[in-house]
């Protein structure tokens, strides 16, 4: 969806008529379906620029500056703005190392004491705002305030919104329309496991958007906040889960019962951890279903449609 926006030429001229001769080295990082990213040097310093149609995503990448903690790398947001009319900027510190998803089994196994860290961190950190979405202007938001009523309600096809007219493209593959259907209806009936919480949550982890030190000792940045909410921590949890079959390095460590040892020795409670972990993970599949449909990736959507099966027999409700 990026492709026609912004190119490497496009980059280094926007950042000449801003910065001049001293803005160099412009080389792209990468594209994905919001924003487009470009390395640069500027005074000796290693800068990221990202160009994208949604300015919210940027400003949430500023608002989350607030999150940081040691063990919580969080990149600083130095600049937003808009450079075309209906593109948009923003211009953030670079950070270096290996993507989260990119690590082999024994890497995952390095990683896990700092993973845990930042888990935990991320649970910590008081979420700004008083509903399920955490960065809504003065607390306005049309995402419902119970983090319940969102599960079900982010599963509708809005007209208007950024992601809309799935519905109607996934009716074209009735067995995957059926998936959704059933996978819907287990959601509902696991809704009274799942607490009406706030922890801030990532809810993209898995998508180059974690960085990790070359030796899978610490995690470097936690990138891209476009997708954050605010709602139950388990939710993290299932992300890893729900996609561990794409990354048989993870899928080695089993997260999910790293994550329950974890809670235990820590002494963390956690009530129906199997029901909420189940619901979550349906939310998942079904969400990328509905986004899959809507940029017509077939063979992601049928992927997705087998995992999202996996997760309703595992659950049998």
């Amino acid at each position: 969806m990026m492709d026609e926006l912004v190119d490497r030429d496009g980059a280094a001229r926007f950042l000449a008529e801003r910065y001049g001769p001293s803005a160099g080295n412009v080389a792209e990082l990468g594209a994905g379906d919001w924003s487009r990213a470009f390395s640069f040097r500027l005074d000796n310093r290693d800068l990221v620029v990202r160009f994208g149609r949604h300015p919210d995503d940027f400003a949430k990448d500023r608002q989350a500056m607030a999150f940081a903690r040691p063990e919580l790398p969080v990149p600083a947001v130095l600049d937003i703005g808009e450079t075309l009319p209906g593109v948009f900027y923003a211009i953030s510190q670079r950070h270096f190392g290996v993507f989260l998803e990119d690590l082999d089994e024994r890497g995952w196994h390095r990683l896990l004491p700092a993973l845990l860290r930042a888990l935990d961190a991320l649970r910590d950190v008081p979420p700004p705002g008083s509903g399920v979405d955490w960065a809504s202007e003065q607390g306005v938001s049309s995402a419902p305030s119970s983090w319940p009523q969102w599960l079900v309600a982010s599963l509708e096809d809005r007209p208007g919104e950024r992601v809309s007219g799935w519905r109607a493209t996934l009716k074209e593959t009735p067995d995957i329309e059926d998936v959704f259907v059933l996978g819907e209806r287990a959601l509902r009936a696991l809704l009274g496991a799942c607490p009406d919480i706030r922890h801030v949550l990532h809810r993209d982890l898995l998508n180059r958007n974690v960085l990790v030190a070359q030796d899978a000792s610490r995690l470097e940045a936690v990138l891209d906040w476009g997708c954050s909410l605010a709602g139950d921590f388990l939710y993290e949890v299932a992300w890893m889960t729900f996609w561990a079959p794409w990354h048989p390095a993870l899928k080695a460590v089993y997260f999910g019962r790293v994550i329950e040892d974890h809670y235990t020795a820590t002494g963390l409670r956690v009530e129906n951890f199997d029901q909420r972990l189940a619901c979550y993970e349906l939310h998942i599949g079904l969400e990328h279903l509905a986004y899959c449909a809507f940029t017509r990736r077939e063979d992601d959507l049928h992927a997705v449609a087998r995992r999202t099966v996996q997760v309703l027999e595992r659950a049998q409700v």
